[in-house]
């Protein structure tokens, strides 16, 4: 009988270690990113084949954006300073421009500038791409909206997600990208989920 209870509290511990080890996947997902081709800021080929072997975080934005992009900018700054800064070194960020039109590899290099971003920290910001494309990259592969802007406006439409993207191109799961009503930006979930899955979570 002890034997017996012995092996079942071992394989409830087992258990408990491997569901602690890995970040759940939100319903919604677990779908692969699907290919595409786009220019990074310093008018670069980025292809879904660079994202190999890195975890990354993935935001949609654009650089005339007056209301939530700067708050969301800052916030990823955050997080990225703070892996950083605790040696966390295999994921990126891609930051998908919904102006592609108005945002050029210069304009986005500019827009980079604005904020602390280590250097040895591949963040992406991206565009190369016609409105089309970013709506169907949107919709299919992270379940969200960009719709062009009201008449007379030039503030395009967009959700302020952040998206969690493993070493395979599997989008896990999303978190706010700002404060959310009584909610407050999930900075430290963000941190701990991407240390699970580069396993570098000491």
């Amino acid at each position: 009988m002890k034997k017996v209870l012995f092996l079942m509290l071992s394989v409830s511990f087992i258990i408990t270690a491997c569901s602690k080890s890995d970040v759940e996947v939100m319903s919604r997902y677990g779908n692969t990113i699907e290919e595409f081709s786009v220019t990074d800021q310093n008018d670069e080929t980025f292809t879904e084949k660079d994202m190999e072997d890195k975890v990354w975080l993935v935001d949609f934005i654009f650089t005339n954006c007056a209301t939530v992009c700067p708050p969301m900018t800052m916030n990823m700054t955050s997080v990225v300073n703070k892996l950083n800064e605790d040696g966390v070194t295999d994921f990126g960020v891609m930051s998908f421009s919904v102006d592609p039109e108005t945002d050029s590899p210069e304009v986005l290099t500019e827009y980079k500038s604005y904020y602390d971003i280590p250097e040895d920290v591949e963040w992406k910001f991206l565009t190369g791409y016609d409105y089309d494309f970013i709506r169907h990259l949107a919709e299919k592969n992270f379940k969200t909206i960009v719709a062009p802007p009201p008449k007379g406006s030039n503030q395009v439409t967009h959700g302020t997600a952040f998206y969690l993207i493993d070493k395979n191109g599997k989008i896990i799961k999303d978190y706010s990208g700002v404060d959310n009503g009584n909610a407050s930006f999930p900075e430290a979930e963000i941190i701990k989920d991407v240390k699970i899955l580069t396993k570098s979570e000491e």
